[in-house]
């Protein structure tokens, strides 16, 4: 099996993954917050984030992992930054409508495309563009449904919106310009993010809710759920990194999508929730700006294989002819005082690799 034929496998095996965990655990929080009470999302999150890092503590000490330290900074605010974007999603929930939460994770997608056109100069076609535009179409019509507006919410909205995009893609810069896995770099910033919503999460989940999490009445029900949560939340958080690292972060948040359109779904099919034909048709609308988006990509990805194998003979053989290579600035050239200057140009098949998804 080649190579690119590996990666594609384990880029399907990653956003299968991530789709299943994902339902699964709003198919469990659901139960946990709407029929048993339990409304301490942010709080939740942080005890999702401590099982995941025993959890890969306990894979590490059993082998399954290599510990790979790097650059401790980059770390830290990484860690902290995931945990503030987590924090400010659930105060933009508890401070606008659900309609305009739902605007607001829309505009994760556009904010990132932007963020990584001007600052990583990375571009994307029309057709991925086109692609995008019919994507957040079918979930606006298939989720948004008021927009009430306030001017602190819309204040935390836009940087709940900042801090994801940023946050997500510094993982995947994070991980190629380390050279780390995903599980590598989750194992290393899950206590940092888990610390951040720890301390944060009773005093956020107070605000939101007028209720203490610690005075709360947890019956075993309760516990069950919670303990069914946090474990599988260890997928869900290790899918999240090696989606991104694997593909992108507009690809992850189009996976996102995906996966909201297909909670809706399970919700009317077996949970008998409220639905109507503009959920039909915006899921409808979703699905068809994912395949298109899927297939852009796909060939798109196929395009650039294809340009690097052309590449790669080219630059061997000048290697190999002293005089191709002079000509392309990487002979060897006279210093002027009697001794000699390599000079090295970059392949350009290298060129800002870190920055590519």
């Amino acid at each position: 099996m080649s190579e690119g034929q590996k990666f594609q496998l384990g880029t399907i095996g990653a956003l299968s993954l991530s789709v299943v965990s994902s339902v699964s655990i709003v198919i469990c929080n659901k139960a946990l917050i709407s029929t048993l009470g339990f409304t301490f999302a942010t709080t939740l999150t942080s005890w999702h984030l401590l099982v995941t890092f025993c959890s890969l503590h306990v894979a590490l000490w059993m082998k399954m992992f290599e510990h790979k330290p790097f650059d401790p900074r980059a770390v830290m605010g990484f860690g902290i930054l995931n945990g503030i974007s987590i924090g400010l999603l659930n105060l933009s929930l508890g401070f606008n409508s659900v309609g305009f939460y739902q605007m607001t994770k829309l505009a994760i997608i556009p904010c990132t495309v932007l963020l990584e056109t001007l600052f990583f100069r990375k571009k994307f076609s029309r057709k991925i563009q086109f692609s995008l535009t019919i994507l957040l179409l079918g979930v606006g019509i298939a989720t948004v449904t008021d927009l009430q507006l306030n001017m602190l919410g819309s204040v935390l909205s836009l940087l709940a919106v900042v801090t994801t995009c940023v946050a997500q893609i510094m993982t995947n810069t994070i991980q190629k310009k380390f050279k780390v896995s995903s599980t590598q770099l989750l194992y290393q910033s899950c206590p940092y993010q888990a610390i951040t919503l720890f301390v944060t999460g009773p005093f956020l989940d107070g605000l939101l809710t007028n209720q203490n999490v610690f005075a709360f009445k947890y019956t075993s029900q309760v516990v069950f759920f919670i303990v069914l949560s946090c474990l599988i939340s260890v997928s869900v958080n290790f899918s999240t990194f090696l989606v991104i690292g694997k593909t992108s972060p507009v690809t992850y948040q189009v996976l996102g999508h995906l996966k909201t359109c297909l909670v809706l779904a399970f919700g009317y099919v077996l949970l008998r929730d409220p639905f109507d034909w503009r959920n039909i048709l915006g899921i409808l609308v979703a699905v068809i700006g994912m395949v298109v988006y899927s297939y852009y990509c796909s060939i798109e990805t196929q395009q650039k294989a294809s340009e690097t194998s052309t590449q790669l003979p080219q630059m061997k053989e000048s290697e190999n002819d002293p005089l191709i290579a002079a000509e392309n600035g990487s002979g060897v050239l006279s210093d002027g005082g009697g001794g000699v200057q390599q000079k090295t140009v970059a392949p350009v098949w290298n060129s800002n690799k870190d920055f590519q998804a």
